[in-house]
């Protein structure tokens, strides 16, 4: 083979590339143009922390979605001469902080001293006496069917009462004498006897709940479906009247539904004897009950509805409403899967 017209520079380039080929390019090698060779042992890794996501009321889907339709309340409406109205975005607050108590996890417990079954509560320091005469902590929580509450790092230091139906957190396995929790209803930590203490376990989903509304004399049950919290209806109400020495306003907050009776029997004030009936009630704190139509005695009928319901409060605490929608709150908000907030 004949080489016309070849340059030195070729001549160069031809055995550099030989070279090349013949002994290939190692990890290691010292030239300044190769790159060497990267293991994932040279590669120093970044711990990742998932963070959880904080839910706020802007997170919270609401729609509606009625399944009760009966005395349906517009989200605004004219009551005498002012306007009522579904307070949807504190509703929406309100669930957003049970979501986060969701997501937390945890074991759940509910106070629970009902009638006093659990024992009385000690006296605190420094209690008053309320309208009622009854005892009462600075937070106008009474003593009667109440749950003490202690000083963390004094046990003998009773700091307030609970109310019956308080949903709490339980951060330690040990359920000793003395029960560690923390507030989910309330705000804090403090020690209860575990006596008045119903531990209902790390599985706890809240998917139904019953919006109780003390200045508009509404009521609304939700449920949970998804991502969506649907309004399954929106009705009339009657809540608790602050008249003593018998009738009390039903009190504000978040509660576990704790109990149901198809008939709940009340006593004429001051007795102890029956004066009638409520229909499908749901307790959800001392005797305060969402209820049908009160029945008196001698009747026996369930009655429907009363023109009295959405307008002004008059109940003994309890929470009054149709009965055919008191029956539906019975049937779908079940004890472990729903509360009742309560607002102003």
């Amino acid at each position: 083979m004949e080489f016309k017209n070849i340059q030195p520079i070729h001549i160069l380039l031809l055995l550099f590339l030989t070279l090349v080929i013949q002994t290939g390019c190692k990890p290691g090698d010292s030239s300044d143009n190769l790159t060497p060779e990267v293991t994932t042992e040279d590669i120093d890794t970044i711990p990742i922390t998932e963070v959880k996501k904080e839910w706020t009321a802007a997170d919270i889907q609401l729609t509606e979605n009625l399944e009760y339709d009966q005395y349906t309340l517009e989200d605004e409406y004219p009551y005498k001469d002012t306007v009522r109205r579904f307070q949807w975005e504190k509703v929406k607050e309100k669930i957003a902080h049970l979501e986060n108590a969701m997501e937390n996890g945890g074991n759940w417990g509910v106070f629970s001293n009902y009638k006093n079954m659990n024992g009385e509560a000690p006296t605190i320091e420094g209690f008053v006496r309320n309208e009622y005469k009854r005892v009462s902590d600075e937070y106008g929580v009474e003593r009667y069917q109440s749950v003490p509450l202690y000083d963390v790092t004094q046990t003998d230091k009773m700091l307030r009462y609970g109310r019956d139906g308080w949903l709490v957190k339980i951060p330690d396995s040990d359920t000793t004498e003395l029960v560690r929790v923390q507030g989910v209803s309330f705000e804090g930590e403090y020690l209860v006897p575990n006596r008045y203490l119903k531990l209902w376990g790390n599985t706890i989903r809240f998917t139904k709940v019953v919006v109780v509304d003390v200045t508009n004399q509404h009521v609304a049950l939700l449920e949970k479906q998804g991502n969506t919290w649907n309004i399954l209806s929106k009705n009339p109400a009657t809540t608790g009247v602050h008249k003593p020495p018998y009738a009390q306003e039903t009190p504000t907050g978040l509660f576990a539904i704790q109990q149901k009776k198809e008939k709940m029997y009340y006593q004429q004030d001051g007795s102890s004897q029956i004066a009638g009936y409520a229909p499908y009630a749901s307790r959800f704190t001392n005797g305060a009950y969402i209820h049908g139509v009160p029945v008196q005695l001698p009747r026996k009928n369930i009655i429907e509805y009363s023109a009295s319901l959405g307008t002004t409060p008059r109940s003994h605490m309890c929470v009054r409403n149709a009965s055919s929608h008191a029956k539906l709150v019975f049937e779908r908000a079940t004890v472990k899967e729903s509360v009742v907030l309560v607002i102003d």
